[in-house]
């Protein structure tokens, strides 16, 4: 009896591999609910992330602090509670670069050449729910329009509303916490 072939494995299962070196990174898979309005794009996890497989995880790093202001999310909830009430609220994470050569956590450390985007042109396509884009950080919003934007059709990026908001890294530091809080604030409204 002849064997049938066997079926290629599931795209989770498959390995990337790694572009250059040593220094390559690469982000995780996006977390996104039943329903979600908001999608919030990082640039790339930082070396804490990666290692804790968390968005987020550096303890200094203000984003938890910034969604338990805008919407109510407490950041002392083990890791998989604050992203279900993420969820809840209609709001899901990811990142624009699915890898790039990186030296340490900074996103001034990300070399140009080695980005590579998410498919998040792809995911808007499906996910037609998602209405507002939040960049955390100049360096999401920079990448997103060098790698990401031409992909996506005019008709579905009108239908977009787009929030450059300050990155919550602990690495930019010229703006204080209320000024953050007052800006993330935007978002409150638009994921009810």
């Amino acid at each position: 009896m002849p064997r049938r072939p066997k079926s290629p494995p599931p795209e989770s299962a498959i390995e990337l591999p790694a572009a250059s070196g040593p220094d390559y990174v690469q982000s995780f898979a996006p977390r996104l609910g039943r329903r979600c309005r908001v999608l919030i794009l990082g640039s790339m996890p930082g070396a804490r992330s990666l290692s804790a497989g968390q968005y987020y995880a550096h303890p200094q790093n203000q984003f938890w602090p910034t969604m338990q202001a805008v919407f109510g999310v407490d950041p002392a909830l083990p890791y998989e509670r604050r992203m279900a009430r993420l969820h809840a609220c209609g709001v899901g994470l990811w990142d624009v670069l699915r890898g790039c050569e990186r030296r340490g956590s900074l996103d001034s450390a990300i070399a140009a050449e080695s980005e590579e985007p998410n498919a998040i042109a792809e995911l808007l396509a499906q996910r037609r729910d998602i209405v507002v884009i939040a960049f955390n950080g100049a360096k999401a919003a920079q990448a997103f329009r060098r790698h990401v934007a031409a992909q996506i059709p005019p008709q579905r990026l009108d239908t977009l509303s787009l929030h450059a908001l300050p990155s919550t890294s602990p690495a930019h530091a010229s703006m204080n916490r209320d000024e953050k809080l007052r800006r993330w604030s935007i978002l409150a409204a638009a994921a009810d």
